[in-house]
């Protein structure tokens, strides 16, 4: 272990760049400069580790060795980079730098008001997120935890309105207040169970504390206590259900929010403090020997109960993502479900599918954030927001709607796409396993096809069908399936997802496909409907029958305002010319990326972390944990 200040500096270059960006706030290039310039120093500062740390050095940052002061009464304030450290903290740092472009395009497509507050909040966002990457123990990783729920609150809620700051609020409740209790709960069970053995200690340990584990065998209720407490802790930011639902609120914050952080930083904040507890704080072996007493079925490993709420998540979440009409929302199930692969990989406790977990962290980062991106773009160029509106919007947007397959593709585990590779592990680790691990490949599988299941319509709607000749399709648009919003019989209450109808609102005439736009026209301007996403400015102010004269910010002609084709026709682009090239970039290198992860995983830093972890965690070399039988491994890691 070496004493660096660098894991420190790389928390601290956003912190910099905040000042920097509110002291620009009257030169637009300048402040969004200085939010590149900053992704650019951060993800330098984090590379610069990664060689060193590959060949087995720790860098560590100490408050009390560096200034003599000590955080709390015996617990050390300290940040060290380690393989997961790095693992996280340079795909966060990574994305950013293509987000910074992307989200300087999105605001000004908008014209949105108070970007130099969002600009600002988005860095302090990221320096959470570096603090939670590097933090060193439990205590220090609560604080960045706990920070990163309060710096993103300004942008999940900065539409300022009413639907912004509930969801606002809603945010704050579960991962502020929530989480937070859970995971501050957690960690002082834990210093009290080491405490009974030694020194107390909340330090992070390579294959779990020794000091823990010695405490569990004196006190196993409070040590089992102490680790549901903690996944629940993380598991809200996570999105295991039933603490999910902040998260399809939360898509009321602008895109480039939802990409970055609902799509890598917050939500895997969440998934990677999972995976430092169950890696580095209980090990694979206590938790393995650490049984429940279940009536009826007898003992069962503490990893079980994780797995199966794992299995349910990504199972439901992916049932309800096909109801969902809006696209972000869409998005966001599909995040829910995305993020349990994670949690379900490692709670297996299989050497490969823990690989395979933390390999999916950076597979479904670039994949989703490749989706987000897409969906502000289309958002931006045609203020269309939901699927039932996109027929044929392939010739307006063909980059656009290109990389969303690739995007698509990833999250449905298909080759060449990223993330094949991560479920490939889960799987093959799942069936070495064998029992009734197997009823979680079902599931790992079963939820690949229900991936297709709620994406392949929007690609099928947005390259096979016309505007003047697209289908209701039963997954979508059945009464249970949650919208009959163009098939509306008389009578019928049924509202685009996202909106209610008040009780004064017409009901549109039965097979009235063309009424679908002027409703969402007019909802928007009588306020009528609750938008699930970017409502302020371009969805607000549209004058009631939807089909307008304006000029868009390309400063081309354009007649709609609204969801859906102008007087029913897409305008035919060329990749080149469907949007700027600040929004085009990030989504083209993005969806490469997902790609060269893919096709390149063996030569993908990622996956060489990730089995460097696995390595340190049971302690011998990724080629021999394959040959070993999985309860002799757990009880060699044990001993």
């Amino acid at each position: 272990m070496v004493a660096d200040i660098r894991p420190l500096a790389a928390v601290l270059v956003s912190v910099v760049a905040i000042v920097l960006i509110v002291a620009s706030h009257r030169r637009p290039n300048l402040r969004e400069g200085w939010s590149v310039l900053a992704a650019l120093a951060k993800f330098a500062i984090v590379a610069s580790m990664l060689p060193a740390v590959m060949d087995g050095t720790v860098f560590r940052w100490s408050l009390a060795d560096s200034t003599g002061v000590e955080f709390l009464a015996g617990l050390d304030f300290a940040l060290r980079a380690d393989p997961l450290g790095i693992f996280f903290a340079l795909l966060a740092s990574f994305l950013w730098i293509f987000t910074s472009f992307y989200a300087a395009g999105y605001m000004r497509g908008l014209d949105e008001h108070s970007q130099t507050r969002f600009f600002a909040s988005f860095a302090a966002s990221l320096s959470a997120a570096v603090g939670i990457a590097f933090a060193a123990n439990l205590v220090t990783i609560f604080v960045f935890y706990e920070l990163l729920s309060l710096v993103t609150y300004p942008l999940v809620a900065h539409n300022e309105d009413s639907e912004a700051r509930i969801a606002g609020r809603k945010y704050l409740t579960y991962t502020f207040f929530g989480g937070g209790v859970f995971l501050l709960a957690g960690t002082v069970m834990i210093y009290w169970l080491t405490s009974l053995v030694g020194e107390p200690t909340l330090a992070f340990e390579a294959g779990g504390m020794e000091a823990l584990a010695a405490a569990a065998q004196a006190e196993p209720v409070y040590a089992q206590a102490a680790f549901f407490l903690l996944i629940a802790g993380f598991g809200v930011k996570a999105a295991l259900m039933p603490l999910h639902s902040w998260l399809a609120d939360a898509m009321v914050a602008p895109t480039p929010v939802s990409g970055l952080l609902h799509a890598v930083a917050v939500v895997k904040s969440g998934a990677f403090g999972i995976a430092r507890v169950i890696l580095e704080v209980y090990g694979p072996g206590l938790i393995y020997d650490l049984p429940l007493d279940v009536p009826g079925i007898g003992e069962i490993g503490l990893n079980i109960p994780v797995a199966i709420v794992a299995a349910f998540t990504l199972t439901a979440a992916s049932i309800i993502a096909m109801r969902k009409d809006h696209l972000k929302r869409r998005l966001a199930y599909s995040t829910t479900a995305q993020l349990s692969y994670i949690v379900l990989g490692l709670s297996l406790l299989h050497p490969y599918t823990v690989v395979g977990a933390l390999f999916h962290i950076p597979a479904h980062a670039f994949a989703k954030l490749t989706l987000f991106f897409c969906a502000g773009a289309i958002h931006v160029e045609t203020h269309t927001d939901y699927i039932s509106e996109m027929a044929g919007i392939g010739k307006r947007m063909p980059l656009t709607m290109a990389a969303f397959t690739i995007g698509a593709a990833g999250m449905a585990g298909l080759p060449p796409v990223a993330g094949f590779v991560s479920k490939f592990y889960m799987l093959i680790g799942s069936a070495d396993v064998g029992g009734s691990y197997w009823l979680f490949a079902g599931a790992l599988l079963l939820s690949a096809v229900l991936n297709v299941g709620y994406f392949w319509p929007v690609v099928y709607t947005a390259f096979f069908e016309s505007e003047d000749s697209h289908d209701a399709k039963p997954l979508l648009e059945f009464p249970a399936g949650g919208l009959v919003q163009s098939y509306r019989t008389e009578g019928d209450d049924v509202a685009a997802d996202g909106g209610r109808p008040t009780d004064g609102e017409a009901d549109a005439p039965a097979g009235d496909a063309d009424a679908t736009e002027t409703e969402h026209a007019a909802a928007a301007d009588d306020g009528d409907y609750e938008y699930a996403v970017d409502e302020y400015p371009s969805d607000a102010d549209v004058p009631v029958g939807g089909q307008v004269s304006a000029v868009d910010h390309h400063g081309n002609h354009d007649d709609h305002l609204t969801g859906g084709p102008p007087a029913d026709v897409w305008q035919r682009r060329s990749p080149f010319t469907e949007s700027t090239w600040l929004m085009l970039a990030p989504i083209a290198v993005i969806a490469t990326g997902a790609i060269v992860l893919g096709v390149g995983p063996d030569y993908a830093v990622f996956l060489e972390l990730a089995t460097r972890i696995v390595e340190e965690v049971f302690g011998m070399p990724f080629e021999e944990l394959g040959t070993v039988p999985f309860d002799e491994l757990m009880t060699e890691v044990n001993n």
